[in-house]
């Protein structure tokens, strides 16, 4: 779901640095009213870089969603020319470098192999000079060689969805999507963390790491979602309470962590802020339609300790730094390597069972009997004898074959 528009910052020189994540408020801060009258009209504000001073670091507040200076600040035009943000992309490596620290050939025989197209890359044939990156497929003669390329840094953008934009790649009504005001990768694509439906505004994260944007999502880790929902009427107490034990819904049970009300009443509108830890499709608007009411407005500002940030307009991104995503990282148990880009760790060798002098293969009377070839004892050797002559289960064997070993075939 999604967040207003947040206040707008006073004109200051444009930043370079990423606007980093704020701390969310304590349930129990007591936020100041303010007059209704909010305008849910507003424009968009061309897509880009967010900039701003120390004004835009705080969060969106529930002051400014029913002050109306939460739309009212799309209405103002940008202060400064958007600037590019994103950090550098990391270095893709040569293919015969790659190939020579695999231990396969020097450098020199791995520039000859590609003269001769007797290697390829995503089944092309490789030319002198060329990078390969994380994922792609290298053959030398035909045959598949594992390399291990450090897949790049996981980076994080914080996208402010307004309402009418739809959360897909590929839309085939050909309404506008979330997808086409992000940057380009140079490798890999933006995966969006959750969903935000059509109507519904606020705080949309995206990564270029598929393993952290699962974790993300994974309900086990429980990562809290928190949506300011404007209310058609006003919810009882018993209604409240029964939000909070939980409404049955087509796909299941789904309960609030918390619901507060917030602000004066518009009219026959009511501000609430809810706080729910999975992200089915069109959850909180069910939950609210389920006891009797319908959501005027949804708008999700917090996804985790990443709060929609006050100088984040509507259509705009930013992206997060180094210690946001650490942040996100340690809540949703992603490995210290998906963070940094680093590659898989070697699996490591597992100790081979000795065998004696005497042993050509496996016993598999010794493989039942789960004994190791090393723990020969006299004891041992009498008990096997006696499975020899007459079976495990006390009984002769049935082909005198069995007796090969104590020479009594």
């Amino acid at each position: 779901m999604n967040a207003d528009e947040p206040t707008a910052p006073q004109p200051a020189a444009p930043t370079d640095e990423p606007i980093p994540a704020t701390v969310p408020p304590s349930p129990d801060e007591q936020l100041p009213e303010a007059a209704p009258g909010a305008d849910e009209s507003a424009p968009a504000a061309e897509a880009g870089p967010a900039t701003g001073a120390s004004e835009a670091e705080q969060p969106v507040g529930f002051d400014d969603l029913v002050s109306g200076r939460f739309d009212s600040d799309a209405e103002a035009a940008p202060t400064a020319p958007p600037k590019r943000v994103l950090l550098p992309q990391p270095e893709q490596p040569k293919l015969h470098k790659v190939l020579a620290q695999a231990g396969l050939g020097s450098r020199l025989e791995m520039e000859q192999l590609i003269l001769q197209g007797r290697i390829s890359v995503n089944n092309q044939p490789a030319h002198i000079g060329q990078r390969i990156q994380f994922g792609d497929q290298v053959r030398i003669n035909g045959r598949p060689i594992k390399l291990r390329i450090a897949p790049p840094p996981a980076r994080v953008l914080a996208y402010h969805k307004p309402a009418g934009e739809v959360v897909t790649h590929d839309d085939p009504q050909n309404r506008p999507t979330v997808f086409r005001k992000l940057p380009r990768l140079q490798q890999g694509k933006w995966q969006s963390v959750g969903r935000l439906d059509l109507n519904t505004e606020g705080l949309l994260l995206f990564t270029n790491s598929g393993e952290l944007a699962n974790r993300l999502m994974h309900p086990r880790f429980g990562l809290e979602r928190e949506y300011a929902v404007r209310v058609l009427g006003a919810l009882t107490e018993e209604k409240k309470q029964q939000l909070l034990d939980g409404v049955a819904l087509d796909d299941g049970l789904a309960q609030f962590g918390s619901i507060k009300e917030e602000g004066d009443s518009e009219g026959a509108n009511q501000w609430y802020r809810v706080t729910i830890s999975e992200g089915r499709n069109r959850e909180v608007r069910r939950m609210i339609e389920s006891v009797g009411h319908a959501v005027s407005r949804l708008i999700r500002i917090r996804y985790g300790a990443m709060m929609l940030p006050r100088g984040l307009r509507r259509g705009m991104w930013m992206e997060l730094g180094e210690r946001d995503i650490r942040a996100l990282g340690e809540a949703s148990g992603t490995p210290e390597r998906v963070l940094r880009g680093a590659p898989e760790p070697r699996p490591q060798p597992q100790d081979k069972q000795r065998r004696g002098r005497g042993d050509v293969g496996a016993d598999p009377v010794e493989e039942q009997q789960g004994w190791s070839a090393l723990a020969r004892t006299p004891a041992r050797d009498a008990q096997r004898q006696a499975i020899d002559m007459f079976g495990a289960d006390g009984r002769p064997p049935a082909d005198p074959a069995h007796s090969t070993r104590l020479g009594t075939a």
